[in-house]
């Protein structure tokens, strides 16, 4: 028979060893529930996919540690947070260190380990830090290292999408990020992949500073340099995996088209990003009119065998972006400059439906050409962006004139069904060169089937589309996508990105880019107005509940004794 003060104590006990038992098996077993609504805090698919493949131990240094500000605790606690999950699912040990690469360290110890930290590629970012003797200086490294057996991958944790400096959204943007930027890297140790892209150059493109954030984006993952299609070789040709042919200005001669065409066909992806009309802004604003006249680039032939066809016209779009104009300065005044909706630099509306271009902000063009298909036994076409429903399409040659800007548009002239400006092209293609004689100037065997290899490429009915500002000033170089006159960022950059991940390899992560993590911040004017009112809560609330639990607690006491 069981003494009655053993059972006393029993299940006290038992609850203990329980409790124990579960903080021991934690230790061993990582696991939590996410009750987030955009499952924030779940592995996607496509990252347990590449966590299963790995085959040796990864070690992930992370050099954000140390005294921080608390957006950047933040991030530091969510690239925690995200390395425990890659630890719980991989099929390989994945050794995590939070290190602060400068702390304890004199002047001359920390500029040897910044040039050691340079040359893996781990850039310092500095900070102005807040305290009560006013602001210090602090430098930190928002990034870190992946690395499996002698191959190592640095990893940028924070992304700076946001140009126009709203820090918090800075954060934001980079903890969305972070399962892509360490997934990808995680690939890349572990296969080895490190795919080569290239921006053509030798027939009138933009010059390097024009396409310099795009390739500077693009190199924080692939191998990206430019492309003079009339020097390179087969195997130059051979080692490239996409090729970016934007805004060229010179006609394709057959010799270089040839080697596009074996491009393709031994499974090559290509972005046509082309201006099938000539206008400029800056000449537009010198002359206050301007006529739009056709290119001759000499590729229809080719993009029609493709699948796609870039219509010569373009495109007025109520959905605009700004442009500067002198406005006044009449008798020796100076002139203000004032922004003014321009119909001919439309803003394209992404498809929704589609993953390429999902959740990606409107998509800045200039002097934007319509796109169409032709019907290729199997490619399949997908269209990813598009006009607004307020549009006008001119044919061209058209007289531009600025003076259309005083003029107030008639909304119901623009009301049309919204029009396609890109088309993604999947599938086998057939060879412009089928039967043809070897054009003049080839002297390697380019030679190729009637058929590609399954690949992919992408229409573009703009040429502008990937190319950057620059400051006519000092030439410095402004984010792609961002706009300098009106500080706003569109999506280009992102959709640079989104088309380099979806075209560069078969597995893609495009999914990853497109995980949306919603911060709820609080709205610090709100805040501000209803300080003192919150304060008086917080501070008259507490008291009265426990005056109000000390009462019950006083009548309890004498209602139970007094029975």
């Amino acid at each position: 028979m069981v003494n009655a003060g053993n059972n006393k104590w029993l299940k006290p006990i038992l609850f203990i060893i329980v409790l124990a038992g579960l903080n021991i098996a934690a230790r061993y077993s990582y696991t939590r529930f996410d009750f987030t609504l955009e499952k924030r805090f779940t592995l996607h698919p496509k990252s347990k996919a590449v966590l299963a493949k790995a085959d040796q131990q990864i070690t992930v240094t992370v050099f954000l540690d140390g005294t921080l500000p608390a957006a950047f605790k933040r991030l530091k606690n969510a690239t925690s947070d995200l390395l425990n999950d890659y630890k719980a699912n991989s099929a390989v040990k994945i050794k995590v260190v939070f290190t602060d690469p400068l702390n304890g360290l004199d002047q001359q110890a920390q500029d040897t380990v910044l040039q050691n930290l340079y040359a893996k590629g781990i850039e310092p970012t500095s900070l102005n830090i807040k305290n009560d003797a006013g602001f210090t200086q602090k430098t930190v490294f928002p990034m870190a290292i992946v690395q499996a057996g002698d191959r190592q991958v640095p990893v940028k944790l924070l992304q700076n999408l946001d140009a126009a400096g709203n820090y918090e959204q800075n954060i934001n943007n980079s903890i969305q990020n972070l399962e892509y930027v360490f997934t990808s890297a995680i690939k890349k140790v572990s296969t080895g992949e490190n795919p080569r892209i290239g921006f053509t150059e030798g027939n009138g493109e933009p010059a390097d500073p024009y396409l310099s954030d795009a390739i500077k984006s693009l190199s924080d993952s692939y191998e990206v340099g430019r492309v003079d299609l009339n020097l390179i070789s087969r195997q130059g040709l051979d080692k490239l995996k996409v090729l970016f042919i934007t805004k060229p200005q010179k006609e394709f001669s057959e010799a270089l088209k040839y080697k596009i065409n074996y491009f393709v066909m031994n499974g090559g992806r290509i972005v046509w990003s082309l201006d099938q009309v000539s206008a400029d802004l800056d000449s537009l604003k010198g002359k206050g009119q301007q006529l739009a006249f056709n290119n001759k680039l000499n590729l229809d032939d080719m993009l029609f065998m493709y699948g796609a066809r870039i219509n010569y016209n373009l495109v007025a779009d109520l959905n605009c972006a700004e442009i500067p104009l002198a406005m006044g300065g009449g008798g020796g005044q100076q002139r203000d400059i004032q922004m003014a909706p321009w119909v001919y630099y439309p803003v394209l509306i992404p498809q929704a439906s589609v993953s390429l271009v999902k959740n990606i902000d409107g998509i800045r063009t200039e002097f934007l050409s319509t796109v169409d298909t032709i019907g290729v036994k199997g490619v399949r076409k997908t269209f990813i962006l598009q006009t607004s429903p307020y549009h006008i399409e001119h044919n061209t040659p058209e007289v531009l004139s600025l003076q259309t800007i005083a003029e107030a548009p008639d909304q119901r002239l623009y009301l049309h069904p919204p029009k396609n400006a890109a088309v993604l092209l999947e599938g086998s293609f057939p060879s412009v060169f089928l039967n043809r004689q070897v054009p003049a100037g080839i002297t390697e065997d380019f030679s190729s089937g009637a058929l590609s290899k399954p690949t992919k490429m992408i229409v573009i009915g703009d040429g502008d589309i990937f190319r950057n500002q620059v400051s006519g000033r000092d030439g410095s170089v402004f984010p792609l996508g961002f706009d300098r006159y009106t500080q706003r960022n569109f999506g280009n950059k992102a959709l640079l990105l989104n088309i380099a991940d979806y075209l560069s390899s078969d597995d893609n992560l495009i999914d990853l880019r497109n995980k949306e993590v919603r911060v709820r911040l609080l709205d610090k004017q709100l805040l501000r107005a209803q300080k003192s009112e919150w304060q008086l809560i917080n501070l008259i609330l507490p008291l009265l509940l426990l005056i109000l639990f000390a009462i019950f607690q006083h009548y309890y006491r004498k209602y139970k004794y007094a029975r």
